[in-house]
């Protein structure tokens, strides 16, 4: 399994949010989300936002904690990032 989070330092509406992904498979990542209370409607392209209140939980369940740059060559790497289109 292969479920990274970064740090929660995005702010929005008055809190602050980390990334969740997969590097393995977007089914990997909703079946992880799903598992922690994670709503479908916070899936973005290739990753769920979610609030800080749930890192130490998605910690707990297996997530690997990593920085911001390291998730974003992860996705890359495994040909999982989809870009906003213009």
């Amino acid at each position: 399994m292969a479920v990274l989070i970064d740090p929660p330092s995005v702010p929005w509406r008055g809190r602050l949010w980390s990334h969740l992904v997969s590097d393995t498979s977007y089914e990997e990542l909703h079946v992880f989300a799903a598992a922690l209370g994670v709503p479908r409607r916070a899936f973005d392209r290739d990753h769920y936002d979610v609030p800080a209140e749930v890192y130490d939980a998605a910690l707990a369940a297996g997530a690997e904690p990593v920085r911001s740059r390291e998730l974003v060559r992860r996705l890359h790497a495994a040909g999982l990032r989809r870009r906003k289109s213009a």
